[in-house]
């Protein structure tokens, strides 16, 4: 395994949230940041030297989560509003709003082709909309209390669901079938993801801890006891062979998952972090939390073994091997803190309010007929 030569670096510092940062995403292309807050706005950062950034408005309550499309040219994202909406990331501030949920909608999650969306929601609900026809397509009725999150695999085939009922759900993402459900999770489960090769699955909840199994065998291979406080988020490297968390215990924590260990642990917020994500690249990754702050990383994990990982993917003709069994409780770490003067970044904010187009259960209000579809 390639060695780590630098320590994660402070690359850049946001400030333009009146409130909690809930949710961040970068671009495919790296070269936007969105940010959304308990402030109810969104704010795309497009991160070239001389930054600048558009302030979009539109949802009435707090953002609870966002994501690029695959190809960049779209954020969704969901709101204690109960709405979901679609964004155009350029100043007009355009967007579509979803409308099928009861209660407050508390994740979205593109597939792989940018064709459908996933939300979660605490009326219990799953529901998966197709956006080349602007409908819903199907709601998965199984979880017996609030729904945290949803997210579909990488290949676009499964789809994985957790909430407070302390169930993590797969799902056929063709049928609607629920073909697996793994319960031994230590309570509410708050967040959950696949790995890029879709191999793995990981959660995080209430408990403090994470865990990831292997869906080839469908056994845990890594329980991380290494935060003193819930779990909100966490990332999978695009190697897979690291990991980046965000607690309320008002750290980070990068994870080295071949040498089962943990790396850094990264102080840099005041408060709860809520938010972390690595780029497409993973060569940076963001952090938000309750202090408001967006801290942009800078990281060379792994950077010429995951050149290799991804020369070896285009001629592989075997599945990966298992990964191998790593309980880790808490250790001291690396300390990181934060530098004594953060780079302050002052970009020109442009507000703009969102021109609405309204999508209701399956029903798309605009002059637009979709009925071919």
């Amino acid at each position: 395994m390639a060695s780590v030569m630098d320590d994660p670096t402070l690359a850049r510092h946001f400030r333009g949230h009146t409130d909690a940062v809930t949710c961040a995403d970068f671009s495919p292309t790296g070269k936007q940041l969105a940010t959304g807050s308990l402030d109810t706005s969104l704010i795309v950062w497009n991160l070239a030297p001389k930054a600048h950034a558009v302030r979009f408005r539109g949802h009435q309550e707090a953002l609870t989560d966002l994501q690029f499309s695959p190809t960049g040219d779209l954020v969704a994202t969901s709101s204690e509003e109960t709405t979901v909406r679609l964004w155009t990331p350029c100043i007009e501030g355009e967007s579509e709003v979803f409308r099928a949920h009861a209660a407050a909608v508390r994740s979205v999650s593109f597939s792989c082709d940018g064709q459908c969306l996933v939300t979660a929601s605490d009326d219990h609900e799953v529901k998966v909309w197709s956006l080349s026809c602007r409908r819903l397509l199907y709601s998965l009725r199984q979880h017996s209390d609030v729904v945290r999150c949803a997210r579909f695999s990488p290949d676009g085939r499964l789809i994985a669901s957790c909430g407070d009922d302390g169930a993590v759900m797969l799902w056929d993402a063709s049928s609607g079938q629920c073909v697996s459900c793994f319960t031994d999770c230590g309570g509410s489960v708050l967040f959950v993801d696949f790995n890029s090769s879709g191999t793995c699955l990981a959660v995080s909840g209430q408990d403090g801890s994470l865990r990831i199994w292997d869906l080839r065998t469908c056994k845990l291979t890594h329980l991380y006891q290494v935060h003193s406080a819930v779990v909100n988020c966490f990332s999978f490297h695009p190697s897979n062979n690291y990991l980046i968390s965000g607690s309320s215990d008002s750290t980070v924590k990068i994870a080295d998952l071949l040498e089962g260990q943990v790396m850094y642990t990264l102080h840099g917020h005041k408060g709860p972090v809520l938010t972390s994500v690595f780029s497409r690249s993973g060569e940076e990754f963001v952090s938000g939390g309750v202090d408001g702050q967006v801290l942009v990383w800078r990281t060379n994990l792994d950077s010429r073994l995951y050149r290799d990982v991804l020369r070896g993917h285009s001629r592989r003709c075997t599945a990966d091997l298992s990964p191998r069994l790593a309980r880790l409780h808490p250790a001291v770490a690396h300390l990181r803190q934060p530098l004594a003067a953060p780079i302050e970044i002052g970009p020109t904010l442009v507000d703009t309010v969102s021109r609405d187009r309204h999508i209701v259960d399956q029903t798309f209000y605009t002059h637009t007929d979709w009925a071919a579809c």
